[in-house]
């Protein structure tokens, strides 16, 4: 199979799929592409799922623990409460996903992107978002500690509450961010950003300031 050739897209089994039916369709065919699939707690660690697009999956608790999802894309599907602890997601895609409570815990994510995706209280340590495009990420409450959003564009990304001990904007545009209400050691971890003027003046009334 070329790299440019269709993938083999398998029919939904009646009722929920476990491991050992993507095992099977990996195994006889390669990457496949997964569509309106019932993935619900099933458990995929340790997978080759590399190349494979899932699509209006529901996946809600299903774990992909130390799979290989390098250039997988997820499209419209539910990933509420999913581990992804040591997944490989180079150059992976998820757009439109629910994503509430997903664990991307110690994954290897160069070139990882999301796209209208909600992440509300997700946990993203560490992973790096330098020099791309997030579009309406909802990260309110997400563990976002040491991520590095370097000469990241945050466009309609909402950023409410969320844990950002140690982690890096400098270049950064969040002109299209909400930030939130913000306390003084808050508002320090966003050095070297571009903010709107209308949000220096929120910022600074969130401080106790008077803009005048």
């Amino acid at each position: 199979m070329t790299r440019d050739a269709p993938l083999f897209e398998p029919p939904p089994p009646q009722g929920r799929a476990d491991s050992g039916a993507v095992a099977g369709i990996l195994a006889a065919h390669g990457a496949s592409r997964f569509v309106g699939w019932d993935l619900g707690e099933a458990d995929l660690s340790g997978l080759d799922l590399a190349g494979c697009v899932f699509a209006r999956c529901r996946a809600g608790l299903a774990r992909f623990a130390n799979a290989d999802l390098t250039e997988a894309r997820f499209e419209g599907c539910d990933l509420n409460n999913t581990s992804w602890r040591g997944a490989r997601l180079a150059a992976a895609h998820l757009a439109d996903c629910k994503l509430t409570g997903a664990q991307f815990q110690e994954v290897s994510a160069l070139g990882l992107t999301f796209a209208r995706c909600l992440l509300v209280n997700a946990h993203l340590r560490g992973v790096s978002f330098r020099k791309t495009e997030l579009e309406a990420l909802n990260l309110q409450g997400a563990d976002l500690a040491g991520c590095d959003f370097r000469e990241a564009v945050l466009i309609e990304c909402n950023l409410r509450d969320a844990h950002l001990a140690q982690a890096r904007f400098e270049g950064a545009d969040l002109r299209g961010a909400d930030l939130g209400a913000l306390q003084l050691s808050d508002a320090s971890r966003f050095r070297g950003a571009f903010i709107s003027k209308a949000q220096a003046a929120q910022l600074l009334t969130g401080l106790g300031l008077k803009v005048v």
